[in-house]
């Protein structure tokens, strides 16, 4: 039988999850109480109590009388707590339900757990900004409508779906592939999708399976946390715009680790500079003021397109010259000279030799000798610059040691 995790604050939502604990066992399901509270006495009984969650996480709860500590520490416990519920096949569903600070500590705990397990979070955070509590992992948040605050004609409805999902969700037997082919990572933007589709179909013809993602920021993170994770055989970072949000201060940053992970790890990548013509922010009216007379390109109505300048297009190519040089595996840098976005290429908005050659400097001033270059005649997009791209990696997938050459 599935168990699924409930994971809250005792000592103030008592009646709501008491009320889910009897929704989840009418649906089938164990349920696993953990307390996370640190005000007072829990209002019902928990299986797991919040002394032991504290001090799962060094501390002792008397101790915890500061609320931000208390917050960063029952976090810290509870992410503890569940991780060994998981290890020991005592977790196969995870739910929660609070504000602020009940959000903060069991999301991050559900960021502990592995990709595909079962994740839910009932908010009244989830109608924003939820990326800090997802982060890179499959989290889902559904909107509380109400304040988390006992059971009335809204909440029991709201809380009885939720109950419902996560033991459906507990419950699914996800059915056995018939091939398990060895997995690639690869990274694109709208502007870059014909490279990124046409790389994909050809490494598929070759073999694997390739799970690609939107280089968003959460997405650029979502991949690296996946090769962490020891998903992959290989990456196929095509698309390395999250790196001109960090920047330069777009929305789309993906943090300053980004590109790191696959040369830590000694994996095989592939990497090119998709999409680093450009900054992304919200509607027009969101661009700082400070950035209204650049190059701006509305790409539609939720997103505008900023164009890199050649200082900063320059210190892009440093960075990645720096990140890729750290590499503790093979490396292939393609560098596209007609256009590194389907805007940027001659005619394009985005048009720009200037910073285009500013950023190919930056990456001479700081690659090593042991990445490798390929400099082609080509844009992005071009069908033939994806299939030397896709090659490429196969080659150093399949023979991670052969001494490499720049060309």
């Amino acid at each position: 039988m599935a168990t699924v995790v409930l994971l809250g604050t005792l000592d103030t939502k008592g009646s709501e999850y008491e009320f889910l604990r009897g929704q989840l066992h009418a649906h089938g399901v164990d349920v696993m109480l953990v307390d996370v509270g640190s005000g007072g006495a829990p209002l019902v009984e928990p299986d797991v109590g919040a002394a032991e969650v504290a001090a799962a996480a060094g501390a002792e709860l008397s101790a915890l009388t500061d609320r931000g500590e208390a917050v960063e520490t029952m976090a810290r416990g509870a992410e503890a707590v569940v991780r060994r519920l998981h290890e020991e096949g005592r977790l196969q569903g995870i739910l929660a339900v609070g504000g602020s600070g009940g959000t903060s500590i069991a999301t991050q705990a559900m960021r502990a757990l592995p990709v595909g397990v079962p994740k839910l979070m009932v908010s009244t955070m989830a109608s924003g900004d939820t990326r800090p509590y997802v982060g890179a992992v499959d989290i889902a948040m559904m909107y509380s409508v109400v304040d988390i605050a006992g059971i009335n004609a809204i909440s029991e409805r709201i809380l009885a779906n939720a109950a419902a999902a996560i033991a459906a969700m507990a419950q699914v037997e996800v059915p056995a592939r018939a091939e398990a082919r060895p997995l690639i990572g690869a990274t694109m933007f709208g502007v870059t999708t014909p490279c990124v589709t046409h790389a994909r179909e050809r490494l598929e013809e070759l073999g694997y399976e390739v799970l690609v993602f939107h280089a968003t920021g959460t997405g650029g993170q979502s991949m690296e946390a996946l090769a962490r994770g020891g998903y992959f055989v290989g990456v196929l970072d095509a698309t390395t715009t999250e790196l001109a949000d960090e920047l330069v201060g777009g929305v789309l940053s993906a943090g300053p680790e980004r590109l790191e992970a696959a040369g830590e790890l000694g994996l095989p990548q592939v990497v090119s500079l998709g999409a680093l013509d450009m900054v992304n922010f919200g509607p027009p009216d969101t661009v700082p003021e400070r950035f209204r007379s650049r190059n701006l390109y509305e790409h539609n109505p939720t997103v505008t397109l900023m164009r890199t300048t050649p200082d900063e297009c320059r210190e892009l190519g440093r960075t990645i010259g720096r990140k890729l040089s750290a590499a503790r595996g093979p490396v292939a840098l393609f560098v596209p000279l007609r256009g590194v976005s389907m805007i940027a290429v001659e005619g394009g908005p985005f048009h720009d030799p200037a910073a285009d050659e500013a950023l190919r400097e930056g990456l001479r001033e700081t690659l090593s000798d042991a990445v490798e270059v390929h400099e082609l005649d080509l844009d992005i997009n071009d069908p033939a610059f994806a299939e030397a791209m896709a090659n490429r990696l196969h080659e150093l997938v399949r023979e991670p040691d052969n001494e490499r050459k720049a060309t």
